[in-house]
């Protein structure tokens, strides 16, 4: 695993997040559904609010590689095999996998792709049910899973393609 994708990749909602949510963006709009105002985010702990975000998003970044690379499951079939001896039985049939299928998938679009199901699969419920015992209207929902599906996409894209 290359660790410095996932650090990077752990950017992704942060970035986003700027800019989604800049007032000529959807910012106004999210603070009135909610319920916000600009004095409320002037007095926030804004970094930890950003360390604890980055921190999250490095955990979002490490999963992602089981939700968009097809690779890491042929993986858990070899589950306590000794696939990295090749001279074992799993270690020789894990490498012709490998040598056959190992970049089978592994591109931005792929991961865009796989990311983007996350999020409408994933995201939008979780932030949904949570809307709706805060009582939290449409436009809540609508920005607050439209952030992720597109934060999980470009994230899906680029651990599938650079990790």
């Amino acid at each position: 695993m290359n660790i410095a994708v996932i650090f990077i990749a752990a950017l992704i909602p942060l970035i986003v997040g700027f800019i989604w949510y800049h007032p000529k963006v959807f910012g106004t709009t999210w603070m009135k559904a909610a319920g916000l105002s600009e004095e409320d985010g002037k007095n926030a702990n804004m970094a930890l609010i950003f360390g604890l975000t980055y921190v999250f998003s490095v955990m979002l970044a490490v999963i992602f590689q089981t939700l968009v690379i097809h690779q890491s499951h042929i993986q858990s079939l070899f589950f306590l095999q000794p696939i990295h001896d090749p001279a074992s039985e799993a270690g020789a049939l894990y490498k012709n996998i490998m040598d056959q299928y190992g970049n089978s998938y592994r591109t931005l679009k792929h991961g865009a792709f796989h990311g983007t199901i996350a999020g409408v699969f994933i995201a939008l419920p979780l932030v949904a049910i949570n809307a709706l015992f805060e009582r939290k209207g449409f436009k809540y929902i609508a920005v607050n899973s439209g952030y992720w599906i597109l934060s999980f996409a470009l994230m899906g894209a680029a651990v599938c393609a650079f990790l």
